[in-house]
């Protein structure tokens, strides 16, 4: 099992004097913009959990963030969506069906469904205990901030 961490990487570009469009090559449905590079940042993390809500929603693959390229800026997925994504990803890769998670992890289909609903609240440890089941595990990592880039 391969180890993601769920930090996608932006282009921030200035489309008029006070706008500054965000996009992010990894998903190409995730756009949004700011005033300034603080907002969006800031507007970017939210699309960006929203674009990976989608994207479990509709039983699409999410996809691992690649590398940065010169000119990107670093986008941290909200903390909360980065699990679920993380437990959709490690289920969707398992290749499991519904039925054989719920028996796998003991839980009915309620239970199941809501873990994989992103919207849905779950407790970390849920999820860890999930992931632990399916042969992987929640990891959180405290960094250092990236600094808003200069630039546009």
């Amino acid at each position: 099992m391969e180890s993601v961490r769920f930090i996608y990487q932006a282009r921030l570009e200035r489309t008029a004097a006070d706008e500054i469009v965000v996009s992010f090559r990894d998903l190409p449905e995730c756009l949004t913009s700011g005033r300034t590079r603080t907002e969006a940042i800031a507007a970017a993390q939210d699309a960006l959990g929203e674009a990976v809500a989608g994207r479990i929603d509709d039983g699409e693959p999410i996809p691992v963030p690649t590398a940065a390229r010169p000119g990107e800026y670093p986008v941290t997925m909200p903390a909360d969506m980065a699990a679920k994504a993380a437990f959709a990803m490690t289920f969707r890769n398992s290749g499991l069906s519904r039925a054989a998670l719920e028996k796998r992890l003991g839980m009915d289909e309620k239970a199941v469904r809501r873990m994989l609903d992103p919207r849905h609240g779950t407790a970390p440890e849920r999820i860890d205990k999930a992931l632990h089941a399916l042969g992987g595990e929640l990891v959180i990592e405290i960094r250092e901030c990236s600094s808003v880039p200069a630039g546009p």
